[in-house]
């Protein structure tokens, strides 16, 4: 459990340095909203990861892979790779060479998003069946905590240090993380590609059939539609949180105190509820209540942009969107479980998981844009209004018994047989 905690700090750790704390220091740097918002497409490798999970999943590492064997081998590869990154990030002006930074920053994404790949296989082949509830609370815990770190760890040295010196102090404190690779055991997973089987074939297995058996379920076009628009305005709001708080005249304290740690605590108060509400209420209602709460909550940051610099304000506004952040999202994450055949859990999760987030990194661009041309209360206005569509298909989806692909029939795997 200690390993597993340590690889969850390892794989959080990355997260900001492209999200939210990259973009204060953009925006600290004086680069305008519309290149921010540009930049938030380097985080579309974590979508994406998918499409390269099988290769990670079943080749090993050259050099490392005999050294280390498949798992720690590729852990310790892109632990490497985004040290490296993250250095390179710290070397880069934002100004004078916002092309190169973007360069790196989407190395970074690639590395980090690589990592989840693998430490996400590790934890579940180095636990034992009994341990897996453990194991995955212990990771998630060392995971924000990691996000903690390069969150409001990275604001408060930005404080006393340079950017350069923050973004290098985090690719140091990744040293953690490979230390804990090469102090820990390799699963002892036996893996054989099956007699007879090409790479084609493999990738097939791996890739092609989830997707055509989560075809083949009723009203599956609007079940991805519904996926997609979920947190369709929860996340456009995000990506401009950190320049809107910098224009308030926020300090990197400030932020760090109430966006960063404050906000920390009162997402894991909503994941706690709406763990709660689940089995009580069912994941239908408590959808319902996640994202009516998102709604209200991007229209609490338009009041924030008409009160200005106020901590009270800003303390509340906060603390309803990280809280109803955390009740959405706990639904959402029982929902997409719900619509896993068990024949094709991981690969079935990672695409749906991957597309709830594509908001973010896919229409996360024009979002820099559109707060250039609106003023933050309309543009705030805007992202709430956003929330609609996706409580419309929901509703559609509850009409039609949607909700009833929740538990689809097993079937018998015919490769395995």
């Amino acid at each position: 459990m200690v390993i597993v905690f340590f690889l969850g700090g390892a794989s959080g750790l990355p997260l900001a340095l492209t999200a939210g704390t990259f973009t204060i220091w953009l925006a600290r740097s004086g680069v305008d909203k519309s290149t921010i918002g540009i930049l938030t497409v380097v985080a579309l490798p974590y979508t994406l990861k998918f499409l390269w999970a099988p290769l990670v999943d079943r080749l090993p590492i050259p050099g490392l892979g005999s050294w280390l064997g498949r798992r720690r081998g590729w852990a310790l590869a892109t632990q490497l790779a985004l040290m490296a990154a993250i250095a390179a990030m710290a070397l880069a002006d934002p100004v004078s060479h916002p092309g190169l930074l973007a360069v790196f920053a989407l190395l970074v994404a690639i590395a980090s998003a690589s990592q989840d790949i693998v430490l996400d296989a590790y934890r579940v082949e180095i636990l034992d069946p009994p341990q897996y509830g453990a194991g995955a609370a212990t990771f998630v815990f060392g995971y924000r905590l990691g996000m903690l770190v390069s969150g409001a760890g990275a604001l408060y040295l930005a404080d006393v240090v340079s950017w350069r010196d923050v973004y290098l102090i985090m690719a140091g404190a990744l040293l953690i993380g490979m230390a804990t690779v090469l102090l820990a055991r390799e699963p002892k997973v036996p893996f054989k590609t099956p007699d007879g089987a090409s790479l084609a074939q493999v990738l097939r297995s791996a890739v092609v059939e989830p997707l055509l058996d989560f075809m083949k379920r009723p009203l599956w076009l609007a079940i991805l539609l519904f996926v997609f628009l979920f947190k369709l305005g929860d996340a456009l709001a995000g990506t401009m949180t950190g320049p809107f708080l910098v224009e308030l005249a926020f300090t990197n304290t400030e932020i760090a105190n109430i966006s960063k740690l404050y906000g920390f605590i009162a997402t894991i108060v909503g994941l706690a509820l709406g763990g709660y509400l689940i089995p009580r209420f069912g994941v239908v209602r408590t959808l319902w209540a996640g994202g009516i709460l998102q709604m209200l909550s991007n229209l609490l940051f338009a009041l924030q942009a008409t009160l200005g610099h106020d901590l009270g304000a800003l303390a509340l506004t906060i603390g309803v969107e990280n809280f109803s952040g955390g009740i959405g999202t706990a639904a959402l994450v029982a929902y997409l479980s719900g619509l896993c055949n068990l024949l094709y859990t991981a690969t079935q999760y990672a695409l749906l998981s991957a597309l709830a987030s594509a908001a973010r990194a896919v229409l996360g661009a024009p979002t820099g844009k559109l707060a250039e041309v609106l003023d933050w209360v309309s543009f705030f206005g805007l992202t709430a209004a956003l929330a609609l569509p996706g409580l419309a298909v929901l509703a559609w989806l509850n009409a039609k018994g949607g909700i009833g692909a929740l538990k689809p029939p097993a079937r018998a795997n015919p490769v395995a047989d």
